[in-house]
């Protein structure tokens, strides 16, 4: 029997996907590589390249490999993109969602681990954001990842659907065989190791009067390979029969983007440029995840959650010879 990955070919998702084969699963990768990579898809993964709201392609998927449970990852994720087209994200992240869940339970397929986002909680009201915090999403991103997690309660009560929603902080790092590799690039990490590495002339820092202790704006990062091992943890709770869970994803704690620059600093060795500018429209001083629940009931505890780990893990893949780069990026 076999695990579907939905965006097995994307950032997150790979990386799952490696994870998973070191587990020994069998794993069937569909991604439409679309902002995907082919040859970011492990080479003992089956993959099937569309659309996963192309229900007829998802049936032949589950008629050929017998899945048992699914992992989506497939998302437009541009915060920005989705205010100036509304319509592809609800398109895409939730039309084409209901319709792959659909076809899901049409195929007596009953586990699903979803990736959701800490983008539906919306401006926060206390720190660190418990996952009973009020959610009212700031942009059609956050909305769309929000519909899903009510279609997918709204599943689990008339069909048995048991779903795990990790709702993301802020992913970042990389492994041994992935790195991230985004077009547009909007994660600050990167930004900033493109700055050290001489890609770019200088990090912009949007907003420096925030009421933090340096100014600038607090985010909460989680390391891939954690994540990674959050999803996994989440499969084996529905395996186990634990019930339908919405759970936070993030280290518990936050940095500052100076904090990030000035540790990225010390790793690399080199200077990066700051250039500080006004605040961004919508941008919350604090964003930090309470992870207690995931630790609770998934048994889950982060490893990589020093900046340094995190950033040291980024910037080997600046070291090595850009072909290798980019074999790996997702």
């Amino acid at each position: 029997m076999a695990t579907l990955v939905t965006g097995g070919a994307g950032y997150i998702g790979s990386v799952v996907v490696d994870d998973l084969i070191d587990t020994g699963s069998e794993v069937v990768v569909l991604d439409d590589l679309s902002r995907g990579h082919r040859h970011a898809v492990n080479e003992r993964a089956t993959f099937y390249e569309g659309g996963m709201g192309d229900r007829e392609l998802v049936r032949r998927i589950c008629d050929e490999k017998g899945v048992e449970a699914a992992m989506h990852f497939s998302a437009y994720t541009y915060v920005g993109e989705s205010v100036e087209k509304p319509s592809i994200y609800y398109q895409n992240n939730t039309v084409a969602t209901l319709n792959l869940l659909d076809e899901l339970i049409a195929n007596n397929v009953k586990k699903f681990v979803f990736s959701s986002t800490a983008a539906t909680y919306g401006e926060p009201q206390q720190i660190p954001i418990p996952e009973d915090h009020p959610q009212n999403p700031e942009n059609p991103y956050g909305w769309s990842k929000l519909f899903v997690e009510r279609i997918l309660k709204d599943f689990d009560h008339a069909y048995g659907l048991k779903f795990v929603a990790l709702r993301y902080f802020n992913a970042c790092g990389a492994t041994a065989l992935r790195t991230e590799n985004h077009d547009p690039e909007t994660h600050l990490i990167p930004l900033v190791l493109d700055t050290a590495a001489g890609r770019r002339s200088h990090i912009a820092v949007f907003g420096s009067d925030y009421p933090t202790p340096d100014g600038t704006a607090i985010r909460d990062y989680i390391h891939v390979s954690d994540q990674s091992r959050a999803h996994l943890l989440a499969a084996g709770h529905l395996t186990n029969g634990g019930e339908s869970e919405c759970i936070n994803l993030g280290n518990g704690q936050g940095f500052s983007v100076l904090e990030v620059i000035e540790a990225a600093r010390q790793v690399t060795c080199r200077e990066i440029p700051v250039v500080m500018e006004g605040r961004r429209a919508g941008d919350p001083s604090r964003l930090v995840g309470d992870s207690a629940k995931a630790r609770k009931v998934l048994g889950w505890d982060p490893q990589m959650t020093s900046l340094e780990q995190i950033i040291s893990s980024a910037w080997r893949w600046y070291e090595k010879d850009p072909r290798e780069r980019s074999a790996g990026s997702g």
